[in-house]
């Protein structure tokens, strides 16, 4: 079974055509489960026909949206006449071994619960899943694979805007990090990363010390923040992506719609 997986996210959409069939006793077997494809789009793009013919060979699609109603029906479009049943994730108590806590299951966001899912696919111990976007997401999934709680906070392109947009003096800055700057764009690029760092090394603690603590890093804005970190991480550039592969290999086909009847 060929899985289309697609990552819609707040400023763009990410997919991959994944094959296989998930965890064989538990594990992931490597001789069946692989990507043929993965690449990022634009919302522009949903409808050109180069996307369609590309998704085309999937037999199901997964899809986690964050986007909004707008970007939910212009894929549902771009996928119609496809004829493969379409999986729309939302986040439950319990899935794919992982146990949410959250007041709430269902209040939290198709992406962090596939990411944790992914998390959990890719790693047997504890760990810090952290997301750098537009939003940073920091949450804790304990050895036992239970969803303890996290936080959201502005992405540093986010944090930047903020600071150009609701000040009068403080330009949207271009500068870089540096220890100890001196000068305004190198002020705010250092201040923003250092909020991003000490966000998900406060929460690290929630970690450390639990058997296999690791920090699985993936984002956007990854790459950005990771050379600052003290904590051992491991970077997943495509984690939600991961978990919307393990999710489409657990659900029974019967729970997805038909792409062509909405």
């Amino acid at each position: 079974m060929t899985l289309l997986c697609i990552d819609a996210g707040n400023t763009r959409g990410k997919w991959g055509l994944h094959t296989g069939h998930g965890l064989v006793n538990g594990v992931v077997n490597g001789a069946v489960d692989r990507w043929l494809a993965q690449d990022i789009f634009d919302y522009a793009e949903l409808g050109r026909d180069t996307l369609r013919t590309r998704w085309a060979t999937a037999d199901r699609a997964v899809i986690a949206n964050v986007a909004g109603a707008g970007v939910a029906q212009a894929i549902q479009h771009a996928l119609t006449g496809l004829g493969m049943p379409v999986l729309t994730v939302q986040a439950r108590r319990s899935q794919c071994g992982v146990r949410n806590d959250y007041e709430r299951p269902e209040q939290l966001g198709a992406d962090r619960w596939a990411a944790l899912i992914g998390a959990r696919r890719l790693h047997a111990g504890a760990c810090l899943v952290v997301s750098v976007g537009t939003a940073t997401t920091v949450d804790v999934l304990s050895e036992r694979g239970v969803f303890l709680g996290g936080l959201i906070l502005p992405g540093p392109q986010l944090m930047r805007s903020a600071l150009s947009q609701r000040t009068a003096d403080l330009p949207f800055s271009q500068g870089r990090y540096t220890d100890l700057p001196r000068n305004t764009d190198d002020a705010i690029a250092s201040g923003c990363t250092h909020a991003q760092v000490g966000a998900i090394e406060r929460m690290y603690a929630s970690v450390r010390g639990r058997p296999g603590a690791l920090c699985l890093l993936t984002g956007g804005g990854a790459s950005e923040i990771s050379a600052h970190l003290s904590i051992p991480y491991r970077p997943v550039p495509e984690l939600v992506l991961e978990g919307l592969a393990a999710l489409g290999a657990a659900t029974p086909a019967s729970a997805s719609s038909a792409g062509d009847q909405q």
